[in-house]
């Protein structure tokens, strides 16, 4: 019997649902001395992500990447840049348990290793130091997969979307 994921993606799909939210969020490409990327396998869909979620009431869209980041690895960070802003409305996710639709809205930030050690969470099923040359073969949405490979082309200029 196949399971269900309780995160779905969807990207200019005329079966996904239809958007019931809108929540501001952050990620983190987090880089360690090494140059190597923090990667965590998410443990709502299994696929790889760089740590990130949710604003809360109360703190700023950079706190929000920190926080995401410590609680989902284990890792402290801090914010050095910007990989990019998607709001792209043909951006879906889709919350099996609660039947949220979010429209995307996501600031991707850099980010460099500040302490800690990697350690997996309720939503992330391992955390690792991913050289960059071997990210590319990690199994991710297509819409992690963009914010990826922005971050790797490094242009220099966000990412807007």
């Amino acid at each position: 019997m196949t399971t269900m994921p309780s995160r779905i993606d969807y990207f200019d799909d005329p079966s996904a649902p239809s958007a019931n939210s809108l929540v501001p969020s952050a990620n983190a490409v987090v880089t360690d001395r090494e140059g190597r990327i923090l990667m965590i396998r998410r443990s709502d869909n299994g696929n790889w992500a760089v740590p990130g979620g949710a604003m809360d009431l109360g703190e700023s869209i950079v706190q929000t990447a920190v926080r995401e980041t410590l609680e989902e690895t284990g890792i402290h960070c801090r914010v050095t840049g910007l990989v990019g802003i998607y709001t792209d409305p043909r951006h879906l996710i889709h919350y099996t348990s609660n039947d949220e639709v979010r429209q995307e809205f996501s600031i991707v930030f850099t980010a460099e290793y500040v302490g800690g050690e990697p350690t997996p969470s309720d939503e992330s099923r391992e955390v690792v130091w991913v050289p960059r040359d071997d990210v590319q073969g990690l199994k991710m949405d297509d819409s992690m997969r963009h914010r990826i490979d922005a971050y790797l082309q490094g242009e220099g200029l966000p990412q807007l979307g």
